[in-house]
């Protein structure tokens, strides 16, 4: 069974299906990123006869139409938006969204003589060769007209050279575009596999675009639904844009979305900044208890799960419940307390973080506790906390985790929250993970393993000072304030046969100490600079750092996970002793988590 259709279409053709909705392009009210170069040369290629390529449609089954009708189908543009803005641009004088939501023009001009395409300058206009715009030839008199308007002011020019560029200009219009028809019985994961392929960049077209395309084709409710998201990420890394939206976006701002982000603008956090697929996962899991773009979109098309068949009866109510779950993921006190249970989980910095997939699952977790309504807000804390960092430690949300929150959601709904996280802990966090699982875990070069991130944030969480600081926290260091530095220096082990990456860079190797300490252990192994700092603390007098006693040096040995032998420990014993690390920096992570 053929899962697409090809055909030609004028452009004209095309133009007019954008006009009476019949083609939606989600894009729209989107910021244009195109140059007006590109723009210019996209006219030159269709006045030229080159390709200009496909464009792709989906079939969208219950789209809203302007006036508050349903289509049957209407085809959402997935791919080809800004060729076809740029059409709009330039042939039928539809401005653009620019990069402050301003509606701007785009006028491209044209040289009958020279046959060249041009952005319009003053110079240009000033001159009388010149189309100016040729939209206005598009939507303006006759050839005949305009060639008599023309020569009159051209006198002398070649009138045969004229008539043939300006014919060939007028057939702009009539062009044939390709166009690429997917069905609308496909699933997302399919769609997605046959733009790849047919797209010759190669440009993969995330499940997100697919569930944005959607969201928009539910006329003016849909199109704001779809801007919130697309503002609230925006505003989460540059609330500074917020007044050019109100300004400039005149739907937008005179919806009930905007008060809801107006927040934004003031916010400076970076812990957690989302994108589209972060925004529509977490929605589509408070909304409907699914994870998949797939299943979001089939909700939002009002597909029956028993039947399997369409029934825009539904389609209301879907929408509502995901413009529910969006309402509730931009409030600010909903994300400010989120963001503040994640930081004093110790995760205070967004490196620290390497799965975004398991902050969104939290947050949607914390949200639909909340909507639950049987904890108070110490209890959903201490519940989203460890979920958050047990996922990180399992691995949770990599693979199909989309297929694993949805079952993690039924059986939350079977045994409650608290219930459900306490069989996951036994079944995957018993001594065996702690002992031997972690401690695998643990062997690694890479400083973004999620074991040694959740071993940074547990000496955060208790407030641990630096690696021989007498003062600075680990916090302040991963703040900007330190260094990760090689306890065995990387120099010296290199130089004493360990001349493998993967040996010096063991995570067990790895401790946040100050700068000025950094410098002065230089290439020395621990056995000469651990005899300075124990020197000083029988003399007072600093050669490394600022610990003068005894107690509190061994104090911050023990708070650095660092093995009582460091004072005795060259490349001899070098393996000894990232064993022995490890063991204490698993024990450290278990203390920190059950702590939680």
């Amino acid at each position: 069974m053929a899962k697409y259709e090809v055909k030609q279409t004028a452009v004209s053709q095309v133009l007019a299906d954008v006009r009476s909705d019949k083609i939606a392009i989600p894009e729209l009210q989107r910021p244009f990123v195109w140059k007006t170069s590109q723009v210019r040369d996209l006219m030159d290629s269709l006045y030229n006869g080159y390709p200009v390529g496909y464009l792709i449609t989906w079939q969208s089954v219950g789209a809203k139409l302007k006036g508050g009708d349903v289509a049957a189908h209407q085809q959402i543009l997935i791919d080809g938006q800004q060729r076809v803005t740029a059409l709009r641009a330039a042939v039928a004088g539809q401005p653009v969204v620019g990069k402050r939501y301003q509606k701007k023009r785009i006028a491209i001009a044209f040289n009958p003589l020279t046959e060249e395409f041009a952005t319009r300058t003053p110079a240009i206009s000033n001159s009388s060769q010149w189309i100016h715009d040729i939209s206005e030839f598009f939507s303006g008199t006759s050839q005949l007209t305009f060639l008599r308007h023309y020569f009159d002011k051209n006198p002398g020019v070649d009138e045969g050279q004229v008539e043939a560029a300006v014919a060939k200009l007028a057939g702009i219009e009539h062009a044939q575009v390709g166009v690429i028809s997917l069905n609308d019985d496909l699933d997302v994961e399919t769609v997605a596999e046959i733009f790849v392929r047919i797209n010759a960049k190669g440009v993969p077209l995330s499940s997100a675009d697919f569930v944005m395309s959607k969201i928009a084709t539910y006329g003016d409710e849909g199109r704001n639904l779809r801007k919130l998201i697309d503002y609230f990420c925006h505003l989460a890394v540059s609330g500074h844009a917020f007044d050019d939206i109100r300004e400039n976006d005149e739907e937008f701002a005179a919806s009930e979305h905007l008060e809801k982000i107006q927040w934004l603008k003031r916010q400076t956090d970076e812990l957690f900044q989302p994108e589209y697929t972060d925004v529509i996962r977490i929605a589509g899991l408070v909304g409907f208890s699914r994870g998949k773009a797939g299943a979001i979109v089939s909700e939002l098309s009002g597909l029956d799960p028993e039947t399997r068949k369409i029934d825009e009866s539904r389609i209301p109510d879907a929408y509502q419940r995901f413009s529910d779950a969006l309402d509730q993921l931009v409030r600010k006190t909903h994300l400010e307390r989120f963001v503040m249970m994640i930081k004093s989980s110790g995760f205070i910095d967004a490196s620290m973080i390497g799965s975004k997939n398991a902050l969104n699952f939290a947050y949607a977790l914390y949200l639909r506790l909340r909507n639950d309504g049987q904890l108070n807000e110490g209890e959903r804390a201490r519940i989203v906390k460890r979920w958050f960092v047990m996922t990180l430690l399992t691995g949770r949300a990599v693979g199909s985790f989309e297929s694993t929150w949805e079952t993690d959601l039924r059986r939350i709904s079977e045994h409650g929250a608290d219930g459900y996280l306490r069989i996951l802990e036994e079944s995957e966090l018993g001594d065996g993970f702690w002992k031997v699982a972690l401690l695998q875990e643990l062997v690694s070069p890479s400083k973004r393993s999620p074991a040694f991130q959740i071993y940074l944030a547990a000496l955060v969480s208790k407030g641990v000072r630096g690696f021989l600081s007498k003062s600075i926290n680990v916090a302040q260091m991963i703040e900007g304030h330190g260094d990760m530095h090689h306890i065995v220096p990387k120099n010296y082990l290199i130089k004493n046969g360990f001349p493998k990456q993967g040996d010096y860079n063991q995570v067990a190797n790895f401790a946040l100490t100050e700068t000025p300490i950094n410098i002065v252990i230089k290439d020395h192994p621990p056995q000469t600079y651990m005899h300075k700092v124990k020197s000083q603390c029988d003399t007072g007098e600093l050669s490394l750092g600022e610990i003068t006693n005894l107690t509190d040096l061994q104090a911050n040995l023990r708070e650095n996970a660092i093995p009582g032998f460091i004072d005795t420990v060259t490349a001899d014993n070098y393996r000894d002793f990232l064993a022995a690390r490890r063991k204490l920096m698993a024990q450290m992570i278990r203390d920190y988590y059950e702590a939680l």
